[in-house]
């Protein structure tokens, strides 16, 4: 047997997944959505790189075990190979990287679906122990991860396939097995988390939020910027008119402070009148952001 850094379980339940049955086609779909959304998610840890095609994968291979009765169940071991592996000599299914790949993984699912992940009491948390033990771990930013995001979209949305088309199951969730316990990453994927994935809807009124920037990426004018009012970071993507140097300088400075604030550096807070972007429940998404400032708007 192989010694896995990290293994990942997706269990489905509900409906015909109960009595071990699910429509063939629809779970072998979800299964590619699986293991790209896992095999991009991994390359990005262990190359500090986004890729678009799973095949791509780098420095581990990604392999699956025989599914299981239960409920509906499949199971997959990341095996970390050669100098990637950082000379770390760890335990099976306990090793830092698989912590790391477990961690991340669990971001990304997570903020896909609606439900946030405190990056620094996540995976900053993780690297603190781990400079503790004299650990060194590839360093991934969270504006890599919200890329992956992106990029994981129509992969997290065919593992809601059993779910929304035949309808052989009702849920389905991801585990890991750490320290030999079988742990759940934080969501539950359901008919409500496949809306909430596919739905969007932009609101008429235009509103002014205020916050602090915590992730862009130049390339899609896409980020996420901290709304204390919400009291997590919010998806945003700037209109075609918004794109320019000033624009963009506003943005960058706060994400810099950002960045910095380990530093005792000087938050940056940036103004922005947006629309809304929800699901048809009203579920903020993101804001299209139509104006951006560093003062507060005359009216």
């Amino acid at each position: 047997m192989k010694r896995y850094d990290v293994q990942f379980e997706l269990s489905y339940s509900g409906a015909d997944a109960e009595t071990h049955e699910i429509d063939f086609y629809d779970v072998s779909q979800a299964l590619i959505g699986f293991q790209r959304s896992l095999a991009i998610t991994t390359h990005l840890i262990l190359n500090g790189e986004i890729i678009t095609q799973a095949p791509s994968l780098k420095g581990a291979q990604i392999y699956a075990f025989p599914s299981e009765e239960g409920s509906w169940k499949a199971k997959a071991g990341v095996l970390i190979l050669g100098t990637a592996a950082y000379h770390v000599a760890t335990a099976p299914n306990n090793t830092p990287l698989g912590h790391l790949v477990y961690s991340a993984y669990d971001y990304v699912i997570s903020e896909s679906l609606g439900f946030h992940v405190d990056y620094d009491k996540s995976l900053g948390q993780l690297y603190e122990e781990s400079k503790e033990k004299n650990i060194e771990l590839p360093e991934v930013r969270e504006a890599q991860l919200d890329s992956v995001i992106e990029k994981c979209s129509t992969a997290i949305t065919e593992i809601h396939r059993p779910i929304y088309k035949n309808q052989t199951a009702e849920e389905a969730r991801i585990y890991t097995n750490i320290n030999n316990e079988r742990t759940p990453l934080s969501p539950v994927f359901s008919f409500d988390t496949f809306r909430y994935i596919i739905e969007e809807y932009v609101e008429d009124e235009v509103v002014i939020v205020r916050g602090f920037i915590s992730s862009y990426n130049s390339n899609t004018y896409k980020g996420r910027i901290y709304v204390p009012v919400e009291e997590r970071p919010i998806s945003f993507e700037l209109a075609d008119n918004v794109r320019g140097e000033g624009s963009i300088q506003i943005i960058v400075d706060s994400l810099r402070a950002n960045a910095l604030r380990n530093f005792e550096a000087e938050p940056v807070e940036v103004f922005c009148r947006v629309q809304r972007i929800t699901t048809q429940a009203g579920h903020l998404k993101k804001y299209k952001v139509l104006a951006v400032s560093g003062e507060i708007f005359s009216e």
